[in-house]
């Protein structure tokens, strides 16, 4: 954890602390702290599937996953 001061619109943190449901102000500057980095992760991954230095088919690739019922269970029988 860090301590710090802060300078903040108090308009703009009530309003972020109501849309939130954050009960602290702490808590809501963590929440959007916390989706700032998210979101800027995801256009980063974005950028980087539009920058042609990854190539291949998702979906191609997704096909090679064993679905659930493709995978035996240990420790049960099968149909009788």
């Amino acid at each position: 954890m860090k301590r710090t001061n802060l300078v903040l619109d108090a308009r703009l943190l009530d309003e972020a602390q109501k849309l939130s449901g954050e009960r602290t102000y702490s808590g809501t500057v963590s929440r959007a702290l916390e989706d700032f980095v998210r979101r800027i992760k995801a256009r980063r991954i974005l950028d980087l599937a539009q920058s042609g230095l990854w190539v291949g088919d998702l979906s191609e690739m997704r096909r090679d996953r064993l679905s659930p019922r493709s995978v035996p269970r240990r420790g049960r029988r099968g149909p009788r």
